[in-house]
């Protein structure tokens, strides 16, 4: 199945996020990462492109907070839905 550019762009940035958190050994952002991405892709529809480019936008600015080497851990509350 061919992706579009937009589709690309999201999973590149997904296993981005997963890359450098796995990297520097914390599973709790793991889990952060996981459970973000899972929960917006269920409420977001598939044509909806200015919803999903501004939650890249939200999430390359998160990433970059929360990459940085002053965040030690992060507390993640999952509920089932």
């Amino acid at each position: 199945m061919r992706r579009t550019g937009l589709q690309r762009e999201v999973v590149e940035f997904y296993r981005k996020c997963l890359r450098l958190h796995w990297k520097n050994q914390r599973p709790h952002f793991v889990a952060f990462v996981r459970h973000e991405f899972r929960s917006h892709a269920k409420s977001i529809e598939v044509k909806d492109f200015n919803t999903i480019e501004y939650m890249l936008r939200r999430g390359k600015k998160q990433l970059e907070t929360l990459g940085g080497s002053s965040v030690m851990d992060i507390n993640v509350k999952m509920f089932k839905s």
